[in-house]
């Protein structure tokens, strides 16, 4: 892919993404292109924001869960379809529209948010393993 460069009008932009940059250990090019990236996708989904975290970066509601997380509850639910939406909402405290845009965001970025699902699973079933190895050998 070609390099495209970006020029700043306001001095005072280039530098404060230089120093978030240096403060993330990343280069300016690098973090300029998730903002933006960011950016859009927020510009599209207005319910959703970014976050950094302990498993990195992700797409959560405004003052709500991840958007995996409402995702994985809607579509591992055992109920009805037609359902569904209004249930994660009552069982997560959100507002159906809440779960819609996080429906709306996964319809979008499908393979980003069932990666996300998966590294979820993958960790529980490692802390369960974990889990009943010591169970075990607390009992011998």
């Amino acid at each position: 892919m070609p390099v495209q460069s970006i020029r700043f009008t306001h001095p005072d932009v280039h530098r404060r993404l230089r120093d978030a940059a240096a403060r993330k250990g990343t280069s300016a090019s690098a973090l300029a292109e998730l903002l933006i990236d960011e950016g859009l996708r927020t510009e599209s989904h207005p319910l959703i924001v970014f976050r950094d975290g302990p498993s990195g970066r992700r797409a959560a509601l405004v003052n709500g869960p991840d958007v995996w997380e409402v995702v994985s509850a809607v579509v591992d639910s055992d109920i009805p379809p037609g359902q569904r939406e209004e249930r994660v909402a009552d069982l997560l405290d959100l507002s159906v529209a809440q779960v819609r845009a996080a429906m709306a965001y996964y319809a979008e970025f499908t393979v980003e948010v069932d990666g996300r699902i998966a590294l979820n699973r993958e960790e529980a079933d490692r802390r369960l393993a974990l889990w009943e190895r010591q169970q075990r050998l607390l009992a011998q």
